[in-house]
Order: C-alpha cells, then structure tokens, then sequence
C-alpha cells in the first residue's frame, strides 16, 4: 500500500505560497479559532486610489515597515522617491523588487539603514500590530525617523485594542498555518491613546476606501528612548501583515 506524497506547494508557507499565487484565501487565525480575512489580492496588485492618497501625504526619504509583495515601494520609486522597503518575509521581498521597489528582509526592530533620518515611516495593511506591543513599536519608529518626522498607520475599521497570539493559515485547520506569533489589532482611538502617551503628536486623521488611517508626529527634538527587546515578527503583511510585518495585516 503506496502513501501518498504531499504537493510541495502544500508544505509551502502559507503566506509566501498565496504570494506566489497573487491571491488567497489567507486569514490570520487567533488561538480561539477567530479569523480575519488578509487581502492578498490588493496588496499583490498595484497601489490603488486609496494608497496613492496615503502616499500623497509622505515627506522625505519613506521606510515602509512589513511592505509585504512591494505596491506602494513601486509606486514611490515610480516617483522618484527615495523608498525603502522591509519584510521579514523572503517572498514578499523578492516580489517587492521584482515589481521595481528597494526592499531588505529586515525586521523594523533589526538595525536598519537610515536610522533617526527618514522622514516618513508607513504601518500599513493593520502593521501597526507588529510585535504585538505598540508602545514598543511605537518607540522603535522613533527612533527611525528624523525629529519631527511623520507616521502614517493604517487602523482596524472597528474600534479596538488587543493583543494575541495568532498564526497565518490558508485553510482553517490551524495545523496548515505558520507558528504562532503575537500581534496586536488596534481601531483609531486606541492608536491615538497609544501614541499621546509615547510622547506623539495628533497630525490628522480620516477615511477612505472604506479605511482608516491615523498621522503622528514624532518629537521635533531627539529623545533617547528605551530599546525595545527584539522580536521574531512578521509582515502586516504578512499580516501583515494584518500587510501582511505585513495583515495582515503584511501586503
């Protein structure tokens, strides 16, 4: 009695598989078996409407952290600008450059290029959960931006502030999904109550698309902030990733 060999396709990570695929079904699965739909499809194809206005908004040189496949590196290099992109995942930095984008497999809580100098730093596609704690996440964008420099985060469409383990699965069944790893979901209110307390200035913030999005200003002076314990995370996009370090919310 022969034993059926698995695709290798199966065995793939779940993310990187839907990746290569440009489209899902990818959720990101809480522990009590709660799931929350990634949107593969829009992060995997051009910047839209949405995103171009968010990108409008960027000043300076541009970190996207969890930059998942690259849309929104491509559309700024496409500029002209001066953007780079990190994901701790391999695929979706392959694609970000493959599409034309400048991107590291880099975790925001790495060393990276440009440290206290960039002018703009993006949390998109629910980013803004990586690590799973925000304040952390919040002091270490800090310290990447130049003083007085800009964060433009993308919140939850509901309001809410939690923390959770969670993994990335393209099924349901949790034994075809990623190791678990923290992430946090965050609504408007609950960003700005963060970031008041983290020393962040209020810029402005709105709908479109059916999302949301929050502005800050980091301190116009340097601060020596605490820093934070590194942490195995992922895309927002990769969920988070949430995109997709990229939700997922990853991209």
């Amino acid at each position: 009695m022969s034993t059926a060999v698995p695709s290798p396709w199966a065995l793939c990570d779940p993310y990187a598989a839907a990746l290569r695929a440009g489209r899902g079904p990818l959720f990101l699965r809480r522990s009590d078996g709660w799931l929350l739909p990634l949107d593969v499809e829009r992060w995997c194809a051009r910047a839209d409407a949405t995103d171009r206005a968010v990108l409008d908004r960027c000043e300076g040189a541009v970190l996207d952290v969890g930059c998942g496949p690259g849309r929104l590196v491509a559309e700024l290099a496409a500029r002209g600008r001066t953007v780079l992109g990190i994901d701790v995942s391999e695929a979706a930095v392959a694609r970000a450059v493959r599409v034309g984008g400048q991107a590291l497999r880099r975790s925001v809580f790495d060393p990276l290029p440009g440290e206290s100098r960039w002018g703009t730093v993006l949390l998109m596609d629910g980013n803004v959960g990586i690590g799973g704690e925000p304040r952390a996440l919040l002091d270490r964008v800090a310290a990447l931006l130049a003083p007085g420099g800009l964060l433009i985060a993308e919140t939850a469409p509901v309001d809410v502030d939690e923390r959770a383990q969670v993994q990335v699965v393209g099924v349901t069944d949790a034994r075809a999904g990623s190791r678990p790893f923290p992430w946090a979901r965050l609504g408007t209110p609950a960003l700005l109550g963060h970031a008041r307390r983290a020393g962040w200035r209020a810029a402005d913030q709105w709908t479109a698309g059916g999302r949301r999005f929050v502005a800050l200003r980091s301190r116009s002076t340097s601060s020596a902030a605490e820093t934070p314990k590194r942490a195995a995370v992922i895309s927002s996009q990769r969920a988070r990733n949430p995109s997709v370090e990229s939700p997922a919310p990853h991209r």
